[in-house]
């Protein structure tokens, strides 16, 4: 049998990722059990399993198309042109006079229509 037909078996896959979630698991679970040692300690054992977790996930096929999503947002996000900061602070104030006129329009429309309403309904008059 092929080694590389063996690690593209989805099965191995599985077994990667629960081997994954255990070691996770574990590292929880010993966190606090052992809670009477050193916190920075606990911490530090903590990170080693996670990283090794992490590892066992990327060994998989998921894994790594996870990776690359990882990586080709990355580059897309270094594509993006960011607006400066004096558009960043027009933009911002554009948004600030909008939202106050619109709500004086608002206010304004409310209180003719009150005044329609209480008019024809006999009320404060």
């Amino acid at each position: 049998m092929d080694i590389r037909a063996v690690a593209k078996d989805p099965s191995y896959d599985t077994a990667k990722l629960a081997l994954a979630a255990l070691l996770l698991i574990v590292g929880i679970w010993g966190f606090y059990l052992f809670a009477g040692l050193s916190l920075l300690l606990r911490v530090i054992l903590l990170l080693i399993i996670a990283a090794g977790s992490a590892a066992t996930v990327l060994m998989t096929e998921s894994g790594r198309k996870l990776w690359r999503f990882g990586s080709d947002a990355r580059m897309e996000v270094r594509k993006v042109v960011w607006p400066s900061r004096q558009e960043t602070m027009q933009t911002t104030l554009v948004v600030i006079v909008m939202v106050l006129l619109l709500g004086l329009v608002l206010w304004l429309f409310d209180t003719v229509l009150m005044t329609i309403v209480r008019f024809l309904t006999g009320q404060g008059g």
